[in-house]
């Protein structure tokens, strides 16, 4: 088969995962359910495929969906923002007392794998770190992915079971309908937002440019609009098939071993966030499912979905997200060269 037709029947195998969860009433359903069939596609041996390409303007529909969230009233919250990303950094620091001696000792890699591979920095950027310091890649590709699978799984359930909360499709609240013109800023946004985004060299680009943007003309009152729930839908997908075939050639035993860390380093790092939700909870008044979003160790756009998916505050979610990626790489230079010196590795 060619790459394009790799492409559609994984997005064809995805969009049926979607569905079959979207009617069995599972949680997030769209993206977990794109994600299970085609990573269970992927390791199978399917014939799929998904360009990289394909996940910017992807991702960059969430980016601006959750940069809707940034309204004028989430300004009055700065001071309480500030007290909780202290909070966030001694989350952070925490997680790497714990999670980067685990994967050292039990996955058996350096100390500069381990590091990558234990601490919830964004993907793309932990992998190019690792490049550059010749890290083992496949590890840290392995980790983060399943990391996010892990994540999105029990945060999902956990709001479905234990809270009673329905981690639908669809954003909950209502938003203005989008004229040409809000059309139009949207389109801008998140074209002009993935290359500027690239060009800055901003984390997760093609996310963060967009959400930027969009905060922007949100928070000065330009528009307030957002993209239609079906794009999301359809963005989800594309997200959730995405994920899955990461795991295209993984043979199952490798699989298998990488997943028992992956669920292992999870737990221990949703049970710090747990710790650190009561914190944020007794220190600035935060609601515990708000506090765990925003620590818990997923990826910022597939965290944010959860947030709307339960009407919490996604402005406040996101920028944790944003922040903690960006305390992991600023840190992880001169610490990688620390523990180059210090252990040889």
């Amino acid at each position: 088969m060619t790459k394009p037709l790799k492409m559609l029947l994984a997005l064809g195998i995805g969009a049926l995962g979607g569905t079959a969860f979207y009617l069995a009433h599972l949680p997030l359903p769209w993206m977990l359910g794109s994600l299970c069939l085609a990573m269970a596609a992927a390791i199978g041996g399917a014939p799929v495929a998904f360009p990289a390409r394909i996940r910017a303007p992807t991702v960059a529909v969430i980016g601006v969906m959750i940069g809707s969230g940034f309204t004028p009233e989430v300004l009055a919250l700065g001071r309480q923002w500030i007290a909780s990303l202290g909070v966030l950094a001694a989350y952070v620091a925490v997680v790497a007392v714990v999670v980067v001696p685990f994967y050292r000792v039990f996955a058996r890699t350096d100390w500069q794998t381990a590091y990558l591979a234990g601490l919830p920095g964004g993907i793309n950027e932990m992998v190019e770190l690792g490049e550059e310091k010749g890290a083992d890649v496949r590890v840290i590709i392995l980790a983060h992915s399943l990391r996010i699978v892990v994540t999105i799984a029990l945060i999902a359930l956990w709001f479905r079971v234990i809270e009673g909360q329905a981690v639908g499709a669809m954003p909950p609240f209502d938003l203005a309908p989008i004229s040409l013109q809000d059309a139009l800023l949207l389109i801008g946004a998140a074209v002009v937002g993935m290359i500027l985004g690239a060009r800055l060299r901003l984390p997760a680009a093609a996310f963060l440019g967009p959400l930027i943007l969009s905060a922007a003309l949100h928070l000065g009152g330009v528009t307030t609009s957002a993209p239609p729930a079906p794009l999301v839908v359809v963005a989800q997908i594309v997200l959730g098939t995405g994920l899955g075939c990461r795991f295209v050639g993984v043979r199952a035993v490798v699989l298998v071993r990488a997943a028992v860390l992956a669920v292992a380093s999870t737990v221990m790092s949703l049970v710090i966030a747990g710790f650190f939700v009561l914190v944020l909870r007794g220190l600035v008044g935060v609601p515990a499912g708000q506090g765990m979003l925003a620590l818990a160790p997923g990826g910022v756009t597939e965290m944010g979905l959860i947030s709307l998916a339960i009407g919490a505050d996604v402005a406040f979610v996101a920028l944790h997200h944003i922040v903690r990626i960006l305390i992991v790489l600023v840190l992880a230079r001169p610490l990688l060269a620390l523990i180059a010196a210090r252990f040889g590795d």
